[in-house]
């Protein structure tokens, strides 16, 4: 399942789902959305794990939920915690952090 972030509750939907995968992205960020496609590309592979755009310029509250100094980050989140994240612009990167956590 994928969505992009319509308010800032990105912590209710890491409370409410066993295993989150988000995209911190901005509309200005040119890897951000060459990104995008390759994430939706892994959400429609992973059915277990929920995918979530999140515009890191909109919605602070749930950019504090990982530390993103650059974007595209990618982080994931199992169980209500944190578990990793990346910042890239790689899709073989982005693909080993989303196995790390939706394989399992």
């Amino acid at each position: 399942m994928l969505q992009e972030l319509a308010e800032d509750n990105l912590s209710q939907l890491i409370e409410e789902n066993t295993t989150v995968i988000v995209q911190y992205s901005a509309s200005w960020c040119g890897n951000c959305r060459i990104m995008k496609p390759k994430f939706k590309k892994l959400a429609s592979q992973h059915d277990t794990a929920v995918f979530v755009i999140v515009d890191a310029e909109k919605y602070t509250e749930s950019r504090k939920l990982a530390t993103v100094d650059n974007l595209p980050t990618f982080a994931t989140f199992k169980s209500g915690a944190f578990v990793n994240q990346v910042q890239t612009n790689k899709f073989d990167i982005l693909k080993e952090l989303v196995d790390e956590v939706a394989s399992n």
